[in-house]
């Protein structure tokens, strides 16, 4: 486990160093006193070298992988439906996820993968019937999600469900950044999908139809949030799907999504390897 500092670089420790904190999802379960006790802890580790480690999800099983679909305008008029009144969800599972500067993989069933840039919200406290005005007190961090969805697959029936959940196209990361470093919400943020180093999404956080807040408020109507849940909010317009060729993802190509204070979620594609019969 690693940290970092604004401008200062990574410091941290071994799981089998003294003084080790442990995992992350712990820590986010015992709330923020207890990340910003490990926080000073791994910061008078030694230096890191990124470029030495291999990176992995910041939470590999979250408890629920919440989705939003359709939440900024633009996107969905592209997608040919009208903003909605109440949010889109659909569920991932941890199967689907995949860490950052590792392969996306394009499945063999399709040729249909395409990009879909967000921003992430992680849970620290849950609960049920959260107000509002409270929401963003439960929110401990911020992180990137690249939402790759097989496209002919998610419109194979009315839920979504199976073309947002092929293994290893969710990807997830690198960082979690503290909400007190960002906006409340992670409002105002640039949020930016580049493919092959070309721009394909460009947009603010503010674009969204239900901010951070509003998102868990809704969504903690129904279901109980526990802490470790993280809530994937939705992408803007510009995506694969809705350009005129379409655009999607294939073998060897790299999509990078980068949201302003976060840092950038930089994975290649790689077309799945099948067994011989």
């Amino acid at each position: 486990m690693a940290v970092a500092g604004r401008e200062g670089p990574f410091h941290g420790l071994l799981s089998g160093d003294a003084g080790y904190p442990g995992p992350l999802d712990v820590l986010i379960s015992k709330g923020s006193d207890a990340l910003n006790a490990a926080a000073a802890t791994l910061a008078k580790g030694p230096v890191i070298n990124l470029d030495q480690v291999t990176l992995q999800l910041p939470l590999p099983a979250p408890g629920k992988i919440i989705c939003v679909g359709l939440n900024y305008v633009d996107h969905s008029i592209e997608s040919g439906f009208t903003p909605p009144d109440c949010p889109t969800v659909f569920t991932r599972f941890a199967s689907s996820l995949v860490a950052a500067g590792k392969p996306i993989i394009r499945p063999s069933v399709s040729t249909q993968l395409d990009y879909e840039g967000e921003l992430v919200a992680v849970i620290e406290t849950g609960g049920r019937h959260i107000a509002e005005a409270d929401a963003l007190d439960h929110v401990i961090a911020y992180s990137i999600f690249n939402d790759a969805s097989v496209r002919d697959y998610q419109k194979k029936s009315p839920q979504w469900t199976i073309g947002k959940n092929f293994d290893k196209t969710g990807a997830f990361g690198p960082y979690l950044i503290t909400a007190d470093e960002l906006p409340p919400g992670g409002k105002g943020l640039r949020i930016q999908t580049r493919l092959n180093g070309i721009v394909v999404q460009d947009a603010l956080t503010d674009d969204m139809v239900f901010s951070v807040a509003r998102l868990i408020s809704i969504l903690s109507e129904a279901i109980t949030l526990s802490p470790g849940d993280i809530i994937v909010s939705g992408t803007p317009a510009g995506v694969g799907m809705a350009r005129k060729p379409p655009l999607f993802m294939k073998h060897g190509d790299v999509c990078e999504v980068e949201i302003e204070g976060i840092g950038i979620l930089h994975n290649r594609i790689e077309d799945e390897t099948t067994p011989a019969a």
